[in-house]
C-alpha cells in the first residue's frame, strides 16, 4: 500500500519537470472539464479527478512495484499535500501533456 506522502513526492517533483510524464487519458485536459485523468510519472500510474476545469484530487496511483493507493475520505489526499505554487506548476504541466 502507498502513502499520501509517497505520493505527493512523486507529484512535487512532477511538478518541477524533474520526471517524465506523459497523459494516458485519450482525452486532453480540455476535453475533459469533470472527470478523470490518468498519466505516467517515470512508471508511476497516477489518476487525477478535474473539477470544472480545476485539479481537484488524486483518485489513485500504482507504484512501478505494484503498491497502490486509493483516494478515501478518511486519508490525506497527494494532491492537498502539494504548497499551492507546486499545485499550479503541477496543473499547468498536466495542461499541456
Amino acid at each position: 500500500m502507498l502513502t499520501a506522502q509517497e505520493v505527493y513526492q512523486i507529484l512535487r517533483d512532477a511538478s518541477m519537470a524533474s520526471r517524465p510524464m506523459q497523459r494516458i487519458t485519450k482525452a486532453n485536459w480540455d476535453e475533459i472539464y469533470c472527470g478523470l485523468m490518468t498519466i505516467d510519472v517515470d512508471g508511476w500510474m497516477i489518476t487525477f479527478f478535474i473539477d470544472c476545469g480545476d485539479l481537484d484530487y488524486c483518485d489513485s496511483c500504482f507504484s512501478p512495484d505494484g503498491r497502490k493507493y486509493d483516494f478515501s475520505a478518511k486519508a490525506f489526499d497527494p494532491v492537498g499535500l502539494l504548497s499551492p505554487d507546486e499545485h499550479r506548476q503541477l496543473e499547468e504541466l498536466l495542461r499541456h501533456i
